[in-house]
């Protein structure tokens, strides 16, 4: 059984940690390396997590002042030990066949995907929805990697920015991994007001266009490039419609 590494960073949520962890220590596939980074919270949630921590030894707890989400997901992988790469928001929670699922079809892939339930925090489905797509979803959640191609290619997140997953995405699409989208929904997604997510504002949306116009003008391919287009149309069409 091959280990992930399952990086988690934490910002103030105290109210959710322990639904999450609880669901990764729960799981069947044991080979995890449970990875809590804890981006300067001012609740309880570095109390939460090392009170796992002392309760199961597959659990690593990191802190730090906060730097944001980006940060604490890049401290995250310097500490990875693992053959997979995983990523999860401390206010959400996986199914309790995750891991035996994901690890069953990534094979010698670089990268699998999935879809996700967006719940209520009494565990009401509001939407389950698969990726049409690859390209789709941006956040490095719902997605299982093999740890080479970050090592490989020095992938990391941008730190000091907001929409930092649209720019790892970015990177990560330019690194042409071998990649499979799955029929499945095992990631539950909660959105709420004390997670990691910082504040969006029209400032950081121009910051992200200017970055990804950079990085079409940096691509190396054709299809990099045309990949980086179409993330800018549908980021300007989605900013137009709901905001």
């Amino acid at each position: 059984m091959k280990t992930i590494s399952v990086i988690i960073p934490i910002f103030n949520a105290g109210p959710y940690l322990g639904k999450c962890i609880e669901s990764l220590i729960n799981q069947p596939y044991t080979a995890l390396q449970i990875i809590l980074v804890n981006d300067g919270s001012t609740d309880d949630s570095l109390a939460i997590a090392q009170q796992y921590a002392a309760q199961d030894n597959r659990i690593e707890v990191y802190t730090q002042s906060n730097q944001g989400q980006s940060a604490a997901r890049n401290v995250g992988l310097q500490h990875a030990t693992g053959e997979w790469i995983s990523f999860v928001d401390a206010d959400d929670y996986i199914d309790p066949d995750y891991y035996t699922y994901l690890t069953k079809e990534i094979g010698q892939l670089d990268c699998v995907q999935i879809g996700y339930r967006r719940v209520t925090a009494q565990g009401k489905i509001l939407l389950e929805k698969l990726p049409k797509h690859f390209h789709q979803f941006t956040s490095p959640c719902m997605r299982l990697y093999r740890r080479e191609l970050f090592v490989k290619n020095h992938l990391h997140f941008p730190s000091g920015m907001i929409y930092e997953d649209v720019i790892f995405s970015i990177d990560f699409w330019g690194c042409k991994p071998s990649y499979k989208m799955l029929p499945y929904m095992g990631y539950n997604y909660l959105a709420n007001t004390h997670s990691t997510t910082a504040i969006r504002n029209l400032v950081a949306k121009e910051v992200l266009f200017a970055t990804l116009r950079e990085k079409k003008q940096q691509a190396k391919s054709l299809k990099h490039k045309m990949l980086i287009i179409y993330t800018i149309i549908r980021l300007k069409f989605h900013f137009k419609r709901y905001d």
